[in-house]
């Protein structure tokens, strides 16, 4: 079992920033990929970033590209979502998740194996 702890979010005007933090305990040596998500009224859950744990790559949702970037910190099992120029559509409550089965797949929720519980974000014009 991983369990996955978010904070960091808020309210922030538009063009401010916000660094989400996600912190991972329990089995967290059988972290492969650690990814965030996303979730506005209404809307699917989408993929947000991810990062290979073990590794150097990391992936974004094209609507994200150039405004956020997704860190780890391996010794404190903590994955950073920093968010700069935010946008109110970036409203929604962010979700981390971690997959522990032993493939790199990352953009689908189905993909992950344990969520956090979601730390509401929202953006006002």
């Amino acid at each position: 079992q991983v369990q996955l702890v978010e904070s960091g979010g808020g309210s922030v005007q538009a063009g401010g920033s916000l660094r989400l933090s996600c912190a991972a305990s329990g089995r967290t040596l059988s972290t492969y990929v650690m990814g965030w998500f996303r979730q506005a009224p209404g809307k699917e859950r989408d993929f947000v970033a991810a990062v290979i744990w073990r590794g150097v790559n990391v992936y974004y949702a094209d609507f994200v590209k150039g405004r956020f970037t997704v860190s780890r910190d391996s010794a404190k099992n903590t994955v950073y979502l920093q968010m700069n120029s935010l946008k109110p559509e970036d409203t929604a409550v962010y979700y981390c998740a971690v997959r522990v089965r032993s493939t790199y797949r990352f953009y689908a929720q189905s993909d992950y194996d344990y969520w956090g519980q979601g730390t509401q974000v929202t953006v006002s014009s």
